[in-house]
């Protein structure tokens, strides 16, 4: 007779609690982009409790269930992860990745296809800081970059790629130091025996920076942010 009495009552609280469980669990929709307005194609979208993993589509979209307080992971090679908390209000949701330091990073990121193919990007000029090319024979870094090549000027408080120009507002090329956006207070401060690369993008390579990439852009990764 417990046994009968049990088996409906256990039963019972099997369906109350999933019903619960069901109340929590909501569908969130997401997109994933780098850099602002560029899409993150088949970036990988992690649910933490329950594991389960989408790929975002050719316009870095998403869909996913998840529940209340759950939380969701976002990576894709050559791009830093990104951890997203969801609450009762959550149902769209909009993450930018942003690559980590170096160039090879932006390679890695174009060899697993997470670009489109109309915003790939290469590098026109790669130096590095050794024996063929030391940055530390220059006073500071923007010297250095300036003698990359005949088309680089510091002019008018900023960095020039000739050729490279907006029709409205600043010509001046877009700094990176890191991945991070960065000014030229901040780039004439940096010891020249701390920088690891120096990259230079301009024309259709630099597209991938969008907008802010329209006067071309200069990368520059550190001996830490090598390391890191």
């Amino acid at each position: 007779m417990k046994n009968l009495f049990t088996s409906p009552l256990l039963l019972v609280y099997i369906i109350f609690f999933s019903s619960i469980l069901y109340a929590q669990e909501r569908t969130v929709t997401g997109t994933v982009t780098t850099l602002e307005n560029i899409a993150i194609v088949k970036a990988e979208v992690k649910v933490l409790s329950s594991k389960v993993t989408v790929l975002t589509d050719s316009v870095g979209n998403f869909k996913v269930s998840c529940l209340v307080n759950d939380k969701i992971k976002i990576s894709a090679k050559g791009f830093s992860s990104q951890k997203v908390k969801i609450d009762e209000k959550t149902k769209e949701i909009k993450i930018n990745l942003i690559f980590k330091p170096g160039k090879k990073s932006i390679d890695v990121a174009m060899g697993y296809g997470h670009i489109n193919e109309k915003d790939k990007s290469y590098a026109i000029t790669s130096l590095k800081n050794d024996d063929k090319y030391g940055f530390s024979k220059y006073s500071n870094i923007i010297d250095a970059i300036v003698n990359i090549s005949p088309s680089i000027t510091y002019s008018g408080g900023g960095i020039t790629i000739r050729g490279e120009g907006s029709l409205h507002g600043s010509n001046h090329a877009l700094i990176l130091i890191d991945g991070m956006e960065s000014n030229m207070s901040q780039l004439s401060a940096l010891p020249p025996s701390d920088v690891e690369s120096i990259d230079i993008l301009k024309g259709g390579s630099a597209s991938i920076y969008g907008v802010r990439g329209a006067n071309g852009v200069v990368l520059i990764t550190t001996k830490k942010g090598r390391d890191n």
